[in-house]
């Protein structure tokens, strides 16, 4: 029951035990006078049902009809009832010299009409009635200043506790942008220098055997153009994990080349299956003959979708190098309506009695794929050799 019920509940059952009151007290008023004391009653009984909504209101109505009924008819304590609940209402949404007024207004005026007409009851006995209810408002202004402090202390603990929890949200998320930081500096530090000396040396080396007129080794290119893709993609990781909070470092430290240009802005945007060609020709130039087939008309996708393809085919094709020992791997892209399906073979090792130990890089495939909402499939083939099966959604996860 909503609080608009309750206070029109209240009104009525107020009006209810009012109105027995008149007609039970009153059993030989004449019928206008009887008529008048039902308005009264009903009229500040119902002022009632704005007590929260309206406190002053329902403290002006009830207090005049209520002073109307009890100059009018003298019913004693029961026409006090109306203007204490709703001196209870004014004092509990935060005014108090109106309620007191309203208080002070009727008991005086009962008072005085007590004194001026009673006349089967001493002075003394009217004065302690009037106390009596005296009492009884000063009861009600009491709850109300009371219930009114409560409500402030469960309102000031619920902001504490909001407070509390944002300031541990904030918290969280500073620490996790400092150990990004953190983790950027030490891939900074210790990643990019090293890659960087690689890709200097083996560039310095390329162009000796070339000044030479000696044939380049398709193996030395290969290590200058990998070590070249991997200083864009570990900007493109420092910059993701930077957070746009700074600007990513300068990866290559001053004494390695004078003259070496710095990266387009492109080149740090991370890989896609727009590179997959290169990704095949330098698997081609290590020794591992690659085939791809595409099927399915190419299109635009998700960057999300489109990256985890790129590094889930540069991680099979790098185990099949490293730990396959197969004669070729062939590679399949799909594009499907929903899905985008992308597949790598080998003819290597690999049996079914043997499945190969997951290792990070198969971790890493898996997290991708799950991160996604698809599906991966990594075995053995049943005709020998290690078979990468990934169906990444095109479209939201439900």
């Amino acid at each position: 029951m909503g609080p608009s019920a309750q206070d029109a509940l209240l009104a009525g059952v107020v009006a209810v035990m009012l109105t027995v009151n008149v007609l039970v007290g009153s059993p030989h008023r004449d019928p206008a006078g009887l008529a008048i004391d039902l308005v009264a009653v009903l009229a500040g009984s119902l002022a009632l049902a704005a007590w929260r909504r309206a406190p002053l209101l329902a403290l002006a109505g009830s207090t005049a009809a209520m002073l109307g009924y009890a100059v009018h008819a003298q019913p004693g304590p029961p026409a006090a009832f109306p203007v204490m609940i709703s001196v209870f209402g004014a004092v509990r949404y935060g005014h108090r010299l109106l309620p007191a007024l309203a208080a002070a207004v009727f008991l005086g005026a009962n008072l005085a009409r007590d004194l001026a007409t009673v006349t089967d009851r001493s002075d003394k006995d009217i004065l302690q009635a009037t106390i009596l209810l005296l009492g009884w408002f000063v009861a009600s202004g009491v709850a109300a200043t009371v219930t009114r402090h409560r409500q402030a202390y469960l309102e000031q603990a619920e902001q504490r506790a909001a407070e509390a929890e944002r300031t541990r949200e904030e918290v969280a998320r500073r620490r996790a942008g400092e150990e990004r930081l953190r983790i950027a500096r030490e891939l900074h530090d210790s990643l990019t220098h090293s890659i960087s000396v690689i890709k200097v040396q083996a560039g310095v080396a390329v162009h000796l055997a070339r000044k030479r007129g000696e044939e380049v080794p398709a193996a030395l290119l290969a290590i200058q153009e990998a070590s070249g893709d991997a200083m864009r993609e570990l900007r493109a990781t420092l910059e993701v994990l930077r957070d746009d909070s700074a600007p990513p470092p300068d990866p290559a430290p001053a004494h390695t080349h004078a003259h070496a240009p710095a990266p387009a802005p492109e080149e740090c945007v991370p890989s896609g299956l727009d590179r997959l060609d290169d990704l095949v020709r330098r698997a081609r130039s290590i020794g591992l003959p690659t085939t791809v087939t595409v099927a399915g008309a190419r299109r635009a996708l998700p960057p999300e979708v489109d990256r985890a393809a790129y590094r889930i085919v540069q991680e099979a094709l790098t185990n099949v190098s490293r730990h396959a020992g197969a004669a070729a791997a062939q590679v399949r892209v799909e594009y499907a309506d929903a899905e985008l399906v992308v597949q790598v073979d080998d003819d290597g090792s690999a049996s079914a009695g043997e499945p190969p130990v997951p290792g990070t890089g198969l971790r890493g495939m898996r997290e991708r794929v799950s991160a996604l909402g698809g599906r991966l499939r990594t075995e053995p083939r049943p005709e020998g050799g290690f078979t990468v099966h990934a169906a990444l959604p095109l479209r939201e996860p439900a």
